[in-house]
């Protein structure tokens, strides 16, 4: 079997680096050609080392010069800046591009893989969250596939494999993040400490907050809505605090397909990667007996108003899911350094959504314009 060549955006992250370990387990089945950072130089050249990569991009320009240092006795080849993690990912010699970037960053990465013809295996969901309308009209003009890596477009993938049916619904599940058990008081009080506690994932500190919040999972409804072609008005969201069942499919017939497993991201991103084949994984046996019991209920929108944002951005359309977007991102940075409280992340979403120009068919420039605006709008409500 001939080995998949890896081009590997956020390789430093926590995706990036589970990925890596499904690479180390199948050194047969992957190369590593392209590995990229945004300023984790040190462990990049870790890992450039390890994995003998082609050639690394650090966006952060500021660290070009040590990177390129500590990689001077090799032949590796040293880029910095966001427009070459744009130019690897379109590389002539690599066969899959993994985006594991995180936010508005990874819509440009994707889209030149995609222009590429690279298979995709994208675990940006802002990408098609931010772009979505021109992110799939690509894939299909250059017949690129689009394999998701998120658990819950994982699970749904999976159920929809072999089928021919319609769909009648989407069932996303949602572990309710790290703040499931505070009462709407007790929000108004989280410390950064507090919402970075997920009981079940482990992840990067944006995506974390972003579940804390339910704007991962709004963002999770518009990624499903692109990925799958389904209606805002089929995709529901379900509470499951055990994260066990990772999604469903509903079909016309009332049967519905479930995805089961433990809480673990190489399982997605091995199926990424292998399809349409799946990895081989010993080690990982679920124990039915040790969770006896599998719960699940509604979520509460009004201690959750994000998810009803998500869903009235999928219906708007046009660039206004990007605003959304930008002004979150400009919004977790400020609560992760301590220069907002919890509660003001959707305050800043609805803030940006509410003073914004909206473009109903909006061109790269003009989600470029609007990830700008709602930045820009964002740090007017914070007074950053």
């Amino acid at each position: 079997m001939k080995r998949q060549r890896l081009a590997l955006l956020g390789s430093t992250g926590s995706i990036g680096e589970q990925t890596l370990d499904i690479v180390r387990q199948y050194p047969e089945a992957f190369e590593i050609r392209v590995l990229t950072a945004h300023r984790n130089w040190e462990r990049l050249a870790r890992q450039a080392r390890e994995f003998d990569a082609d050639s690394v991009v650090i966006a952060d320009t500021a660290h070009y010069d040590p990177l390129r240092q500590a990689l001077a006795d090799t032949d590796i080849k040293v880029y910095a800046g966001e427009e070459a993690v744009a130019q690897v990912a379109a590389g002539g010699d690599t066969d899959v591009v993994v985006n594991a970037l995180v936010g508005y960053a990874g819509l440009a990465p994707t889209v030149a893989a995609l222009r590429a013809g690279k298979k995709l295996a994208l675990a940006n969901k802002e990408s098609l969250v931010v772009g979505g309308q021109t992110v799939m009209r690509l894939a299909e003009e250059h017949r690129a596939p689009i394999i998701p890596i998120d658990s819950e477009h994982s699970a749904i993938f999976q159920c929809l494999a072999g089928e021919q049916s319609p769909v009648r619904r989407l069932i996303v599940t949602c572990s309710g993040g790290s703040l499931r058990d505070f009462t709407r008081e007790q929000l108004e009080t989280v410390t950064v400490e507090q919402a970075l506690r997920h009981p079940q994932w482990r992840m990067g500190a944006k995506i974390t907050i972003d579940s804390s919040t339910l704007v991962n999972k709004g963002f999770e409804v518009i990624e499903a809505h692109w990925l799958f072609g389904t209606p805002a008005d089929r995709i529901s969201v379900l509470l499951h605090p055990q994260s066990v069942v990772h999604s469903m499919v509903e079909f016309e017939d009332g049967a519905i397909k479930a995805q089961l497993g433990t809480p673990d991201m190489r399982m997605p991103i091995s199926y990424a990667l292998l399809y349409p084949r799946r990895a081989v994984r010993p080690d990982e046996h679920f124990d039915f007996l040790a969770h006896p019991q599998l719960t699940f209920a509604e979520v509460d929108r009004l201690k959750y108003p994000a998810l009803d944002i998500a869903y009235e951005c999928l219906r708007r359309g046009g660039t206004a899911a990007c605003t959304m977007n930008g002004a979150n991102e400009e919004a977790v940075a400020a609560f992760l350094a301590g220069r907002c409280r919890w509660v003001e992340i959707v305050r800043t979403i609805e803030y940006a959504l509410s003073r914004a120009a909206s473009t109903a068919d909006p061109s790269l420039d003009d989600y470029a314009a609007a990830n700008d605006e709602a930045r820009r709008l964002a740090v007017e409500y914070l007074h950053l």
